[in-house]
């Protein structure tokens, strides 16, 4: 697992030990940031289930302007921390040990541009964190985007939206990303 373009392009990132978290492999993130392109420079970003914040020091390697990483696994934040310091981007993180849901489910203090959301598989995380970003959809900024990262297997298409609607979905072997942004209003 590597940063694979910008100001970190090349260093090799940490994984957390054991199988606490599903890291993104380098093709799936390089078809990920190809799609989001230009549109990463000066954006701010929420990452909500960590890991080894391999997205987000992608995003700050290619110019974002930050990213909060929120990890409750206490070895993720760690490394999360290890790969920022060893990407020389720690300046432009903030790292908060907590519940991914504590935080969705307090009101936003600030919008994010790209929420990245990469639960843990087969529990429904990413469903319950769909349903607090629907709720609370001030979480997103203007023109924002929300991306999941889920196994196609986790996908369930009854499922919809007050305020977020979905503009893309890609799948890449075991990995299925899904775009979503703003409805717009009736």
């Amino acid at each position: 697992m590597r940063v694979i373009s910008g100001s970190a392009k090349g260093i090799q990132l940490v994984s957390v030990p054991g199988k606490s978290t599903r890291p993104i492999t380098d093709r799936v993130k390089e078809a990920l940031f190809n799609i989001l392109s230009e549109s990463v420079y000066d954006t701010t970003w929420l990452d909500l289930f960590g890991g080894t914040g391999a997205v987000g020091i992608e995003a700050l390697s290619r110019g974002a302007e930050h990213v909060l990483f929120i990890e409750l696994n206490f070895r993720a934040c760690k490394v999360i921390h290890e790969n920022l310091k060893a990407t020389k981007l720690s300046e432009y993180a903030s790292v908060q040990k907590m519940d991914a849901f504590t935080l969705l489910n307090a009101d936003p203090d600030t919008a994010f541009d790209v929420i990245y959301v990469a639960p843990p598989q087969y529990q429904g995380m990413w469903i319950k964190a769909m349903q607090a970003l629907d709720e609370k959809p001030t979480w997103l900024a203007d023109g924002g985007q929300i991306i999941i990262q889920i196994h196609p297997k986790e996908w369930d298409d009854s499922i919809g939206y007050a305020n977020l609607i979905e503009f893309d979905r890609r799948q890449y072997g075991d990995t299925l990303l899904i775009f979503y942004e703003h409805s717009l209003p009736e």
